[in-house]
C-alpha cells in the first residue's frame, strides 16, 4: 500500500501545498480521499486523471471536496469522450451540494459524470484491493468521517476534520499509520467540536496504539512545528508533519 499526500494544507491552500487531498494505491488501483482547494493540480503529478478508480470525501466543506467540481469539467469535456462515471462516495447530500456549488441545476447535476454513493457510519466497503470503513467524527453539527483503509494486511486512518472522538481512537486502533489532522494550538483555540490540537492527536494516537503518526490540515497560520512537538510528548512513535508530495510506503 502506497499514500501520497496531495494536498494537507487546513482550511486554504498554503505557499506550498492545497488543500486536503491523499491517494491511496495497491495492486494498480487508485484512491483518491478528499479533493479540497487546488488538489486537482497536484494530483496530476503523481496519477492521470483518468486513472482514478474512486473518490471518498471525508466531508462538504470546501477544502475538502471543492476541486470535484474542477474534476467534473475534466472528465465531461475530455477529448476522447467522457469515460465511465466515476464511484464518489461522500454524506448524504453531495451530488446535491456539489451541483450548486458549480451552479448548475441538482437534476443531473453531475450525475452522468460521477456515480455518487451515500456514506454512514460504520459503513464497510470493498474497493479493489481495500476495504474501507467509515466512522462519524466530531466536526460542528455536519456529517463528516474517518476512514479506516486496509489492504494485505496494513492499514492507514485518516481522521478527516473532527475534534476529539472516542470513535476515533477505536477506528485507528492499532493502525501501521494514522493521518491525524492537528489544525488548532494547545492552550490557543478551545473548541471541542471543530479540530484536534497536536497534543490531542498525540493523545489520540497513543490510545489506538497505532505505528505511525502523520499530522495534517495545519492551516498556514499555524506554528505546525510546535504541533508536531506537542503531539510527541503524548505520543511515543515517530510523529512527522504531512507535505505536499511526501509518500509512505506500507
Amino acid at each position: 500500500m502506497k499514500l501520497t499526500v496531495v494536498g494537507c494544507s487546513g482550511s486554504f491552500p498554503s505557499v506550498d501545498s492545497p488543500c486536503s487531498s491523499y491517494l491511496v494505491e495497491a495492486d494498480g488501483y487508485r484512491l483518491v480521499v478528499d479533493l479540497g482547494n487546488g488538489a486537482l493540480g497536484n494530483l496530476q503529478q503523481h496519477t492521470g486523471l483518468y486513472e482514478v478508480d474512486a473518490v471518498l470525501l471525508s466531508h462538504l466543506h470546501a477544502d475538502h471536496c471543492i476541486d470535484l467540481c474542477a474534476y467534473w469539467v475534466a472528465r465531461n469535456y475530455r477529448v476522447e469522450g467522457c469515460p465511465d462515471p466515476l464511484p464518489v462516495y461522500g454524506p448524504t447530500g453531495t451530488a446535491d451540494r456539489l451541483a450548486r456549488a458549480y451552479d448548475m441545476p441538482e437534476k443531473p447535476g453531475m450525475t452522468e459524470v460521477f456515480d455518487f454513493r451515500d456514506l454512514g457510519d460504520g459503513a464497510r466497503l470493498s474497493l479493489g484491493p481495500f476495504t474501507v470503513t467509515a466512522a462519524r467524527v466530531n466536526h460542528l453539527d455536519c456529517e463528516a468521517y474517518g476512514f479506516r483503509i486496509e489492504a494485505a494486511g496494513r492499514s492507514v486512518v485518516y481522521s478527516g476534520d473532527t475534534g476529539v472522538c472516542p470513535d476515533l481512537v477505536e477506528l485507528a486502533r492499532g493502525a501501521d499509520l494514522f493521518l491525524c489532522e492537528a489544525a488548532y494550538t494547545h492552550g490557543k483555540e478551545t473548541f471541542d467540536s471543530i479540530h484536534l490540537n497536536g497534543r490531542q492527536a498525540g493523545e489520540h494516537a497513543a490510545r489506538a496504539g497505532v505505528e505511525r503518526l502523520v499530522l495534517t490540515h495545519i492551516p498556514p497560520w499555524t506554528d505546525a512545528e510546535h504541533n508536531r512537538r506537542d503531539a510527541a510528548a503524548a505520543f511515543p512513535g515517530p510523529v512527522d508533519l504531512a507535505r505536499a508530495g511526501a509518500v509512505y510506503e506500507l
